[in-house]
């Protein structure tokens, strides 16, 4: 009988990272985003109707303040769904950057005293956000009707091929968010003070995304600069996908992709390296 030799190296580049394991371990990020969704609406009055209250009011706000008041420009758009559209994926983007930023910490006893994936956890955060945007997302296209049959509105609803794009751009946010909840909950392990620091970096992060205003009131000189903000290349997407007047922002896309790859890739091996000692340092 011919005998083999079986070589054991370590892996190295994407291979390191593991990422098969996110598939065999699916019903475990299931059942801890539908844990998350029971525990967030659990014992509330309104319930879910959170999920279209809270934009809904930040965007009564805001047209008043930044539109009313402010008189930014919004692209020939009635403001209010200018700025529900973006929105969208920024609260998505939001509610995931301050729960997967916390979720290791918040999780210690499964960290401590089970086996798996540590990257099920901040990727369960992330995919929880769904359903506040599903459900925020009914509320925009009431929005875009009415505004529709409005007479005076000056808007009218011309569907396009570019909504086929939108699930790319949901997928986009999904990803920045994914990735920066990486280097923000392994870094909570280690310094307490991240958990802080993340509700101002939140408002920060809000003031340099074209939410409230459009990009276009950005000079053109610092645009491309702009567009290394990952969120500026998903709003600006999800306003083209969804609003037949603007432009296609292809380059700020691009830019913004790539921005959001480069922060995803380090931190999947940032939180890869990290991982052997959150047990011991959490």
């Amino acid at each position: 009988m011919q005998s083999s030799v079986i070589y054991i190296r370590p892996s190295h580049g994407l291979g390191s990272l593991n990422l098969g394991d996110l598939w065999l371990y699916r019903e475990l990020i299931y059942f801890l985003t539908w844990r998350d969704i029971k525990v967030r609406y659990k014992q509330t009055i309104l319930g879910a109707a959170w999920a279209v209250l809270q934009p809904v009011l930040q965007m009564v706000v805001f047209t008043l303040l930044f539109s009313r008041v402010a008189h930014l420009t919004s692209n020939g758009l009635p403001y209010p769904i200018f700025n529900f559209a973006a929105l969208l994926p920024w609260r998505l983007f939001a509610k995931a950057l301050n729960d997967a930023g916390r979720s290791l910490v918040t999780n210690r006893n499964m960290v401590t005293k089970v086996y798996f994936p540590r990257l099920v956890i901040p990727m369960a955060s992330v995919v929880g956000g769904l359903v506040d945007f599903v459900i925020a997302f009914f509320v925009l296209v009431g929005l875009m009707v009415y505004y529709h049959l409005k007479p005076d509105s000056g808007y009218r609803f011309i569907p396009s091929w570019a909504l086929l794009s939108l699930p790319i751009f949901l997928l986009l946010a999904m990803l920045t968010a994914f990735g920066v909840s990486l280097w923000l909950s392994a870094l909570n392990v280690l310094y307490r003070d991240v958990a802080y620091v993340l509700p101002f970096l939140t408002e920060l992060w809000f003031f340099v995304t074209p939410v409230v205003y459009s990009s276009s009131e950005i000079p053109e000189q610092f645009r491309l600069l702009y567009a290394l903000n990952p969120m500026t290349g998903v709003v600006e997407a999800f306003r083209w996908a969804l609003f037949s007047n603007q432009t296609a922002p292809g380059l700020t896309v691009t830019i913004s992709a790539v921005a959001a790859l480069g922060v995803l890739v380090t931190g999947l091996f940032y939180f890869r390296r990290m991982e052997r000692v959150f047990a011991d340092e959490i």
